[in-house]
């Protein structure tokens, strides 16, 4: 996974201060800038929802193949649906 040239480096942290709560539908879109809290490429431009809190992570669960799978990520790689 590789950034474009014009967007490389760290992203603003206003992203960081996002809180979810539970319920919250949220995409996954993995910043490979940031390698710690990464969620497997599998789980790249998924839809979820956030089950829970765990440390500064949040569990994301993700219909895969008609199955629930639940994802842990941190917040610099989900984002808020905007639809």
């Amino acid at each position: 996974m590789r950034k474009k040239l014009k967007q490389r480096g760290l992203r603003p942290l206003g992203y960081l201060l996002i809180e979810y709560k539970t319920g919250d539908q949220v995409t996954i879109i993995i910043d490979p800038a940031m390698h710690s809290g990464m969620p497997f490429k599998r789980f790249q431009g998924s839809r979820g929802e956030i089950i829970e809190k765990r440390g500064r992570a949040y569990v994301v669960k993700v219909m895969e193949g008609g199955k629930a799978k639940s994802v842990i990520a941190r917040p610099e790689h989900i984002q808020p649906v905007s639809e």
